[in-house]
Order: structure tokens, then C-alpha cells, then sequence
């Protein structure tokens, strides 16, 4: 028997009448509302095998999305040109917001926060929209449907973002004024002249003598004019209390200090607060003169600050801006105090040396054409270091020297690698050498002239961190990533009549610092295990705790009481033990206010504390004061 051929528009008309089949697409939006926006705000450090949920719900959402698309494109039974049309019109408007919504937003995320933050969204648009038009037919369900998908995208045309925080935007509306902006618009912000030095009393004239008739006439001398120092010698001479980066080692450890630890009682008392631009610099200190680099607006500033008022004294400004969207606009260098210099890096590359007394500019070099490197995308970030008469710098991987009075090149560094560490001092069996973590590479120099005294090859990563030496001369060292990099690793260094060598002793990933620096202390080292603090054996590398919530924070060693200063990536301040039998926080108070990634230093008992918005003194009550 032969069926006559229903007609393809009754067949449409049925298929057409079907209602939608919504609960997996509800399903699996409300598993991605769950996943990307409400789990990382209850429970926001934690950590599944070993990976950080910053990275798990990003991933969790894109899959939550996918899952979306595959309904809705195979098992929603809306019409083949619906499907097809909704998925059509999000590439479309992902593509065409691009060119318009904020440079933060464009570059956010290296170039990926866009799609991170709109494709889960518009797809959740199909969701309610399929929801909200589902008693609709035809062209008004389609409409209805490309509507909400379209209003989907309006929010991403009105934000900008100031960066990354954790492992998520910080969001803003787009006509906001920036922190930088407010304080552009400040007056009266200027350091107030520097007094002239004042010349030598010229020498008292010889009496005249009673037959001066009598002697030859003497040929009359031009007068020299008066030499005026820089500074006075006293200030030549008395050291830095702590001359640049992480302090006098380098390591963040603060020795013959002890500060009272019960914070209910004697909490840090605030001494000055003041506005400062953006930039993740931090400090050198001597005397009353705290030294940092800032941006504000086209000017890249070294500038010189009093530490007991806050006051600027002077402000030295090259016209560079650098400026990526995870860190925001400012230099990523600290500069360092040397005699009477100062010299700081720029995130461009331009070296300066300094008067430290008026900033005067002494000498100036550009790094990066000496180098021949290209500017990372986290611009240069390294601090000077200064051995004997060379000042190093690195730039992105490679290490340059330069005279400390002349500025004239002296030596460069090996080629290759990469990464945003700073040059390290050490002393490695007697012998004075310069390390630098750069890439897959770990290099020791010899300061005078460069000479490439032993090398490490580790896996490909990021370097930022800087290394560490054990109590009985070993390296430890740190490739890492947003993931969690490859952990960290002890080398042992060995040298004897064939030259020096190096060995692998353990790897662990029981402690991964990113970008905070971690410190060594009693056959232990402490530091950042992504977002929480953590503690390992320096023997085998064994985790010892794990513990605290202090984001992308920073840390200071107080060695005679075995106590963790931190700074937390939200500026709060805390006091964590530094022991290796349990974590332990003693204290925890609020500091400053926004994203804090910048190193703090203790001085004495005054604490100074910075980031891309404010600056801040705290005196600290010692211990039995």
C-alpha cells in the first residue's frame, strides 16, 4: 500500500508545535551560574589536586558553555534556522565587540578576557531567552531570543577593568575615574624646591704687609668656582638602612628587630597616609628618605619621599608610559641606594642614576637598545644591583652591567630566556656571583666582568621569583605559572679543580610561588602556595602546612621571633608563625586599601607598605615597649 506524502509545510507545522525541551539547557546554566560565579565567592582559595579554583571554575564554565551549545544546537527542538541563527549572532557580536569595548577589556587576560567572561554569558542568554520566548512562535520566539542575546552584550561595552585580582577581573564602570586620574587632579602635590647648597665663605684675604711695595707683584689666580657635593659626606657614608629590593640581601629578612605581636593590644599605629600612582614598585630607605617609582600619567617617576611625613622632596620624571592590562599602567622595578645614587629601572628599559639627595640625573642609559631585547609584555620589572663598582641590571633574561659613576657599559649577559626575575647576589664557596632565574635557565655570573661561571636548565616556565641559598650553600629555585608551574627545586652547586657543577636534589610542588617571593628560615622555606601560605622541608622538600587566605600576597621574615610579616593582595596586614609544626596566624589587621602585590619593608619598627593607589607608614610597638 503506498501513503500519500504529508506536505513539508504540515510536517514544519508540527515540528514547529513541539514545545522546547528546556531542562538540560536550564540544567546546565544553572551548573554554570554555580561553578563560575557563586562557588569562587564561598570558597575562594581552594585548591583541587593541586590546581587553584580560580582556574578550575574558568575551565568548569567554558565546559558549562559547550555543554549549552551542544542542546541547543542537537536536543532543544527549536527550529534548525533558530539554532543555527543564535550561535551565528554570538560569534558575531563577540567579534564585533572586540574592536570597541575598553582596551582593559581587550587586553585583559593576555588578549583572553573577552571570551573568558562573554561566551559563558551569552551562552546562559540562550538559556532565558529560550525560557522567556518559549510560548512564542516563529519570527516573535527568534526575535525574542536574538534580543536577549544581543542585550547580553551590553555590559561588556560599559566596563573597563583595573586588572586581575586572584584569578579574576577587577571590574569598573567604563566612565569611572581611575585612581591615577583622581590623583592627577589633586593640587598643591608637588615637592616643594630644593634649597641651593650653600657655597664656601671664600677665604679670608692676607693682611697687607707694610712694604709691600718692596715685593714682586704675584700674578693674579682666577677664582675657582666653589665645588658643590651632591650631598653632604656624612650621607655618602652612612649606609642604607635598606638599600632597594627585598632589603639588604635581597631574601625579605629583617634581623634585630622584635616587634610586639599582640596586635589587640598594640596594633600598628598609622603614621601617614598619602596617594601615590600606579606602579608595583616598593622601596629604599635611609635616613628619612624613602625612595619609589610610580607612573603619573606620560611620566615614569623616580620620586623621594620623607619617611617620617610622607612629604615629597623630589621627583624625577622620564616621559614613558607602560602599561598592560593584568598589571596596569607604572614601573614593576624598586630602585636601589647606593652611596649617594639612586638608581632605578624602568618598565621601558630606561636606566637612571640619581642624586639622592635632589634627583639630579647623573647618568641615564637606555637597557633595552643596550641589550637588544624586545619589551616583554609584563614590561621590565628587574632592580639594580650594585656590586663593588657595576651596577646590574636585567632585562627580561639578560643581565647588563654598567660603571656605577659613568654609566658606561661593562659587560653583557648570555642570550635566551626570558622571564621578570631581578639579579641575586650570593656567595657560593667563597666565590661572589650574580644569579638570574630566566626561563628554562638558571645563570651565575662573575660580577667584575660577566664571565659565565655555571648554568642550570630546568623546564621551560616563567621566572619571577627570586632564588635562595640554604644554610649550607645550596640553590633553591622556582619555574611557575598561573597553573602552578613545576614547583620548586634544590640544586646542589658543587665546585672543585674541573670548575662548578650542579645537581638535582629534589623537586617538590609543595610550595609554588607565582610572583611572591618566599623566604628561608631553620631548614624550612615559607611562602605562597598560589593564594595560601605554605611551609616545606628545605631537606626533601616535603610540605610541612598549608594555610591562610592572603591572596597574591607578600612576605618579611622576622628571624629572631620566628614570625611571617605579611601583606595581603586585599593590603590587610598580618603576623603568621614561622615554624614548621602547624600554621599559625598571631595577628591580622587592616592595612591599605585595593590590590597590594608590592613587597613591604620594615625599617627599625617603621613599616612601609605601598600599591598602585596608596602609600602608607605604620609604626610597629616593640617588643616589651
Amino acid at each position: 500500500m503506498v501513503f500519500p506524502l504529508m506536505p513539508t509545510a504540515q510536517t514544519d507545522a508540527s515540528t514547529s508545535r513541539k514545545p522546547l525541551r528546556l531542562w538540560p539547557g536550564v540544567t546546565f546554566a544553572i551548573a554554570l551560574v554555580l561553578m563560575r560565579y557563586v562557588v569562587p565567592r564561598l570558597v575562594p582559595d581552594v585548591e583541587i589536586s593541586g590546581l587553584p579554583l580560580g582556574i578550575i571554575v574558568v575551565f568548569a564554565g567554558m565546559l558549562s558553555a559547550v555543554a549549552i551549545v551542544i542542546w541547543w544546537l542537537f536536543f532543544s527542538r527549536a527550529r534548525w534556522f533558530e539554532r543555527l541563527a543564535a550561535l551565528a549572532l554570538i560569534v558575531v557580536a563577540v567579534v564585533a565587540m572586540r574592536p570597541i569595548v575598553h582596551e582593559s577589556i581587550r587586553g585583559g587576560m593576555m588578549g583572553r578576557m573577552l571570551y573568558v567572561y562573554s561566551i559563558p554569558v551569552l551562552c546562559l542568554a540562550i538559556v532565558v531567552g529560550a525560557v522567556l520566548t518559549r510560548r512564542l512562535a516563529g519570527s516573535a520566539r527568534l526575535a525574542g531570543l536574538l534580543g536577549t542575546i544581543l542585550l547580553a552584550c551590553v555590559p561588556f561595552l560599559m566596563i573597563r577593568t583595573s586588572g586581575v585580582m586572584g584569578m579574576g577581573g577587577l571590574f569598573h564602570w567604563r566612565w569611572t575615574e581611575t585612581p591615577e586620574q583622581r590623583l592627577l587632579a589633586q593640587a598643591n602635590d608637588e615637592p616643594k624646591p630644593i634649597p641651593a647648597p650653600i657655597p664656601a665663605p671664600p677665604a679670608p684675604a692676607e693682611p697687607p704687609e707694610a712694604k709691600a711695595a718692596d715685593k714682586p707683584a704675584e700674578i693674579a689666580k682666577p677664582t675657582a668656582e666653589p665645588k658643590v657635593d651632591p650631598a653632604p659626606r656624612a650621607a655618602v657614608e652612612t649606609p642604607a638602612e635598606w638599600p632597594g629590593f627585598r632589603g639588604a640581601g635581597r631574601d625579605g629578612v629583617v634581623r634585630s628587630v622584635r616587634i610586639n605581636t599582640d596586635w589587640s593590644s598594640s596594633p600598628p599605629a598609622v603614621i601617614w597616609r598619602r596617594p601615590i600612582g600606579p606602579g608595583w614598585s616598593s622601596f629604599a630607605v635611609r635616613g628619612d628618605l624613602l625612595y619609589t617609582q610610580e607612573q603619573r600619567g606620560d611620566d615614569e617617576i623616580v620620586a623621594c619621599y620623607k619617611v617620617s611625613t610622607g612629604e615629597p622632596v623630589w621627583r624625577h620624571r622620564d616621559r614613558v608610559r607602560f602599561w598592560e592590562s593584568n598589571g596596569g599602567a607604572g614601573p614593576r622595578g624598586t630602585p636601589t641606594i647606593h652611596k649617594n645614587r639612586v638608581y632605578a629601572l624602568g618598565a621601558t628599559g630606561l636606566i637612571n642614576a640619581l642624586d639622592a639627595s635632589s634627583g639630579a640625573v647623573v647618568w641615564s642609559r637606555n637597557a633595552a637598545a643596550d641589550t637588544g631585547v624586545e619589551l616583554p609584555g609584563w614590561g621590565f620589572t628587574s632592580s639594580p644591583l650594585v656590586v663593588d663598582d657595576v651596577v646590574i641590571v636585567a632585562t627580561s633574561g639578560r643581565l647588563a652591567a654598567y660603571d656605577v659613576e659613568t654609566g658606561k657599559p661593562r659587560w653583557l649577559g648570555p642570550t635566551g630566556g626570558g622571564g621578570y626575575s631581578s639579579p641575586h647576589l650570593v656567595t657560593l664557596d667563597g666565590v661572589t656571583q650574580v644569579l638570574l632565574l630566566r626561563g628554562a635557565r638558571s645563570t651565575s655570573l662573575a660580577p667584575a666582568d660577566g664571565t659565565l661561571l655555571w648554568e642550570y636548565s630546568w623546564q621551560p616556565a616563567v621566572s619571577i621569583v627570586q632564588p635562595a641559598v640554604t644554610a649550607d650553600g645550596d640553590i633553591l629555585i622556582n619555574t611557575a605559572d598561573a597553573m602552578g608551574g613545576h614547583g620548586m627545586r634544590r640544586i646542589e652547586i658543587g665546585h672543585g679543580s674541573g670548575g662548578w657543577t650542579t645537581r638535582e636534589l629534589w623537586t617538590s610542588r609543595g610550595l609554588k610561588p607565582y610572583f611572591n617571593d618566599f623566604v628561608v628560615h631553620k631548614g624550612h622555606a615559607y611562602g605562597f602556595d598560589g593564594s595560601i601560605l605554605a611551609c616545606i622541608d628545605v631537606e626533601d622538600g616535603t610540605r610541612k602546612w598549608k594555610g591562610g587566605r592572603y591572596g597574591s600576597g607578600q612576605l618579611i621574615l622576622l628571624p629572631e621571633q620566628d614570625v611571617l610579616l605579611v601583606l595581603s593582595e586585599e593590603g590587610e596586614l598580618a603576623l603568621v608563625g614561622a615554624t614548621p609544626d602547624q600554621y599559625t596566624e598571631l595577628a591580622r589587621v587592616p592595612g591599605i586599601e585595593g590590590k597590594t602585590w608590592n613587597h613591604p619593608a620594615l625599617v627599625g619598627n617603621i613599616l612601609l607598605v605601598r600599591n598602585g593607589e596608596e602609600m602608607a607608614a605604620f609604626r610597629l610597638s616593640l617588643a616589651g615597649s
